[in-house]
């Protein structure tokens, strides 16, 4: 029997299984192409720096053997800030680029981080893996349902590293309650409960107005059908408009739905349904800003995401956060790196607690030491072929188990699964989301 100690060890290079409906591969060490030693420095363009990708340049450049050699972004004034704020943590300062494709052309870049708005994510990831680029991709990693499968189909032809950025996976201490989970702590586990809360205000009713002079808001929309600009979209508002975002759901549940599925060892559901709308404002907020996914596997186990935007009452004393239900107790992780184990009767029984701070609400940088062991384990994956703690296939599943709840919240019913690779069963009209209409040449090719 392995010990919580060889879990801990196996689990910080991760685990990789990928499968996704017949399609199964392992990228063994000895496919990778242009392993890097591991003396060799890792050199970054980071793709979207408004804010969180702001942080995560910053991040990335205080890691010992990386240099952030580019910085991309639409927005010229945030291509300014962030180089700014880089050269304080390097020694050089990056060159800043427009259009990311230009980065991508540059041969003396070895990794991208895509932090740009979710309907890019998978598109510019592709492109990059296909430039020869090892990926650090944000969640969620797709916009729908069929760009995560081509990002599975990607990785193994292009023989290329892609982590995605759900950070917890490698943290320690949650590490070790998941692996508490799995040696049966609190027996069998039959439910699981995430949550999400904020007090997100009105967005208003927007205007269309001309586009500033610092935004190219062509490349901004890049594979999204056009549209006018109007003065309520960026830089945050368009997750709340179907176009381009995809909801609470993705944007905060991806993260604790992700921490339930590899407590739970859970793959595919086989039922999703959803239930909520926009209740507190009357503006052009389109997505949910009160949502109950729930997600049910056979008969034997189910899980259920809470997200309230605009009412911040907590739940468990935390604003965000995942439950695990057993027939000896339950186990709580919350927006840290820490877990609590409950016995039957409610009590406290272990209670592990990291020394570091972390605000689960804000919006650009809410662990930076502990997201550095997330950064450093994608380096690892490129240096040594090390397995990654959130690669592309349990980043699509936990992706698509929220992107399943906003088809079932759009068509206003519940949809069959099949658990084998998580697709719509008998349903046109819910099937129709399983793609998305690209702006024309904008498509997702292999």
């Amino acid at each position: 029997m392995s010990t919580r100690r060889d879990f801990i060890k196996t689990a910080a290079l991760g685990v990789s299984t990928l499968s996704l409906g017949g399609f199964v591969n392992e990228v063994s060490a000895k496919s990778y192409t242009n392993i890097k030693g591991a003396n060799d420095k890792i050199r970054v363009a980071v793709i979207g720096v408004n804010s969180r990708g702001r942080a995560l340049a910053v991040n990335f450049a205080k890691q010992e053997g990386c240099e952030v050699s580019c910085i991309c972004d639409v927005d010229n004034r945030a291509i300014a800030k962030c180089c700014d704020e880089v050269a304080k943590v390097q020694k050089s300062k990056p060159k800043g680029e427009k259009d990311f494709r230009k980065a991508l052309e540059n041969k003396d870049i070895d990794a991208v981080v895509i932090a740009t708005p979710d309907h890019w994510h998978a598109p510019a990831a592709l492109l990059a893996m296909q430039a020869g680029k090892h990926v650090y991709l944000e969640k969620p990693c797709s916009y729908a349902p069929e760009e995560g499968e081509i990002l599975i189909q990607g990785v193994a032809k292009y023989k290329r590293v892609l982590q995605m950025g759900n950070q917890r996976r490698s943290w320690p201490n949650v590490i070790e309650g998941i692996q508490s989970i799995k040696e049966g702590v609190i027996g069998n586990v039959h439910f699981g409960k995430a949550w999400y809360t904020n007090n997100r205000p009105s967005i208003g009713i927007g205007k269309e107005v001309p586009v500033p002079e610092w935004l190219d808001w062509d490349l901004w929309q890049g594979p999204a059908p056009r549209v006018a600009f109007k003065d309520n979209y960026i830089h945050y508002n368009w997750h709340w408009f179907w176009r381009w975002g995809t909801a609470e759901s993705l944007n905060n549940g991806t993260h604790m739905v992700d921490i339930l599925r590899w407590g739970m060892d859970l793959e595919y559901p086989t039922m999703v349904n959803s239930a909520g709308g926009r209740y507190y404002y009357k503006d052009d907020w389109e997505t949910p800003d009160t949502q109950i996914i729930n997600l049910e596997y056979g008969n034997t186990k189910s899980i259920s995401w809470e997200g309230r935007s605009c009412n911040g009452r907590t739940i468990e004393d935390s604003s965000v956060g995942a439950l695990f239900y057993g027939d000896k107790g339950s186990l709580l992780i919350t927006g840290g790196d820490s877990y609590k184990i409950f016995d039957e009767k409610n009590n406290v029984i272990k209670e592990q607690n990291s020394k570091l701070a972390i605000d689960p609400r804000n919006l650009m940088n809410p662990a930076e030491s502990l997201d550095a062991l997330h950064i450093n384990n994608f380096f690892d994956g490129i240096r040594k072929s090390a397995q990654l703690n959130s690669d592309i296939v349990s980043g699509h599943k936990s992706t698509l188990s929220m992107q399943l709840g906003n088809i079932s919240q759009r068509v206003g019913r519940s949809l069959r699964i099949d658990p084998a690779n998580g697709r719509i069963l008998r349903d046109a009209e819910a099937i129709e989301y399983w793609s998305r209409e690209y702006e024309k040449g904008w498509e997702m090719k292999l």
